[in-house]
């Protein structure tokens, strides 16, 4: 479950830098600086993202070829991770750190229920199938 929960951590990383800070321009991993150091931050986010999915898909692929791969367990990882990296984005990087917000000037609370009720959906997922896979294969 852990190899699967790396490749949803990076997943949603990548969904979050491509859709948000890419395509639709919204913000960056780090927007308390100059432009270039908002840029670099998207550039080590998206590093990161490619290493996790990089190490948790070549960790699911040895799982695999072992026969120790439990189908709703890796989906219970890759949902957990996915709602993880939403719901510490959305409260810690969001609320906390405020390393950036969603988007800038608009009203943030339904940003912020749909991105962290996004989250918890997600986790619930997950944890919903991690109770069901328990006893199975890893």
């Amino acid at each position: 479950m852990l190899v699967a929960a790396a490749v949803g951590v990076g997943l949603m990383a990548a969904v979050d830098e491509i859709v948000f800070h890419q395509l639709l321009g919204w913000h960056h991993f780090y927007d308390r600086s100059t432009s270039q150091v908002a840029l670099a931050s998207d550039g080590v986010l998206h590093a990161v993202e490619l290493v996790l999915l990089v190490a948790g898909f070549f960790g699911l692929s040895d799982l695999r070829r072992r026969a120790a791969l439990g189908r709703t367990a890796a989906w219970a990882g890759l949902l957990l991770g996915a709602g993880g990296f939403q719901l510490f984005d959305g409260v810690v990087d969001h609320k906390v750190l405020r390393v950036h917000q969603i988007r800038y000037g608009v009203d943030l609370v339904p940003y912020d229920v749909a991105w962290i009720g996004a989250a918890v959906l997600l986790l619930g997922a997950g944890a919903v199938l991690a109770a069901r896979s328990r006893g199975g294969p890893a």
